[in-house]
C-alpha cells in the first residue's frame, strides 16, 4: 500500500550516561529532502543517520530533530595552580613595594582572578554513543512509517472512490455521445446537401465527411481514458512508491479529458467532461501526498 508523505515520528533511547530523543516531521515534496538538526557532538554521525533515513524514505521533506542530554554533570572544574601562584607572588611583591600595605592574600581573592578556575567540557565518545542514537532514530522512523502508512491507506481509499467516479463519468460521456449521434448525423447530412448543391467534386465531399466525423468522434479518447484508469487502479495496489507514476497518469487523463472537451460541442457531453476534469484535479491534489 502506498505511503503518505505526511507524518510524525518520535523515538527515544537511553543508557546510564546519556538520553537521546529523535523527532521526525514529514511533508510532501517531489523529491527526497532530508534536513538534519543535530547536536554539535553528533556531526560525525550524520552520514550514518542519512543512510538509515534514505533506506526507509523515498520521497518527501523530512525534518530531523535530535536532542542529547547527559545524565549527571558533563563538566569538570579544575584550577590553574601555576597561574594562582603567580597571582599570589605578584600581590605579595606589590605589597613589599607599597609601604603600609598588608601583603596577605586570601583564597577568595586568588579564586576570583581570571583563569584560575577552569570549567572543562567532558569529551563525548561519539562513536560509542552511536548504538543509542541508532536505536532512537530507528524507533522514530518506525513511528513515522506507521503514521505514513495509515495516512496512505486513507488516501488510497479516497483515490479508489475517485477512480470509480471517473469511470462512471466516462460512461455518462459515452452514453451522451451515443444519444447525440442522431443530431450529428443530421448536421452531417445538412453539410453534405450544401456541398452537393455547390457541385463540389466527390473527393472533396469525402474529405469534408471524414473531417466532420473525426471531429465528433471521441471513442479513442474514451478508450485511452479507461486504460489510464486501469493503470492508476493497479498502481494504488502497489507496495512500491507510486507518486511520480500517479502524477504522469493523471496528466495523461487530463489530456484526454481536454481533447474530449475540445471535440464535442454538445452541452450534455461537455457538462460531463467538465465534471470529469474537476474530479481529476481533486485526484491530483490527493495523489500529490503519496510517496
Amino acid at each position: 500500500m502506498p505511503q503518505s508523505m505526511t507524518g510524525y515520528g518520535r523515538g527515544e533511547a537511553a543508557t546510564n550516561h546519556v538520553t537521546v530523543v529523535v523527532e521526525l516531521k514529514s511533508v510532501n515534496n517531489r523529491f527526497r529532502d532530508l534536513q538534519l538538526r543535530v547536536p554539535r557532538e553528533y556531526g560525525a554521525l550524520e552520514p550514518r543517520m542519512l543512510s538509515l533515513l534514505k533506506a526507509a524514505i523515498a520521497r518527501g521533506r523530512v525534518d530531523v530533530f535530535i536532542r542529547r542530554q547527559g545524565v549527571g554533570s558533563e563538566r569538570r572544574l579544575t584550577t590553574d595552580r601555576s597561574l594562582a601562584r603567580a597571582y599570589v607572588e605578584a600581590a605579595q611583591q606589590l605589597a613589599q613595594e607599597l609601604p603600609g600595605v598588608d601583603g596577605s592574600v586570601s583564597l577568595a581573592f586568588v579564586l576570583s582572578q581570571p583563569g584560575v578556575l577552569v570549567v572543562e567540557e567532558a569529551e563525548t565518545d561519539v562513536m560509542g554513543e552511536w548504538p543509542i542514537v541508532e536505536a532512537a532514530l530507528t524507533a522514530a522512523i518506525d513511528d513515522l512509517l506507521t503514521m505514513r502508512q495509515t495516512e496512505g491507506a486513507a488516501l488510497v481509499t479516497t483515490l479508489k472512490t475517485y477512480v470509480t467516479e471517473a469511470r462512471d463519468l466516462a460512461a455518462h460521456v459515452e452514453a451522451a455521445v451515443v444519444s447525440v449521434a442522431e443530431t450529428i448525423q443530421q448536421r452531417l447530412q445538412q453539410r453534405l446537401d450544401r456541398l452537393i448543391a455547390e457541385r463540389l467534386d466527390p473527393a472533396r465531399l469525402a474529405q469534408e465527411v471524414a473531417i466532420l466525423a473525426d471531429k465528433a468522434d471521441i471513442s479513442e479518447e474514451l478508450t485511452r481514458l479507461g486504460s489510464h484508469l486501469d493503470q492508476l487502479s493497479d498502481a494504488l495496489e502497489s507496495d512500491e512508491p507510486v507518486g511520480r507514476r500517479l502524477d504522469f497518469l493523471l496528466q495523461e487523463l487530463n489530456r484526454e479529458a481536454n481533447t474530449m472537451g475540445a471535440k464535442t460541442a454538445d452541452h450534455a457531453v461537455s457538462a460531463h467532461v467538465v465534471e470529469l476534469k474537476a474530479l481529476l484535479e481533486r485526484m491530483r491534489e490527493q495523489s500529490a501526498n503519496l510517496q
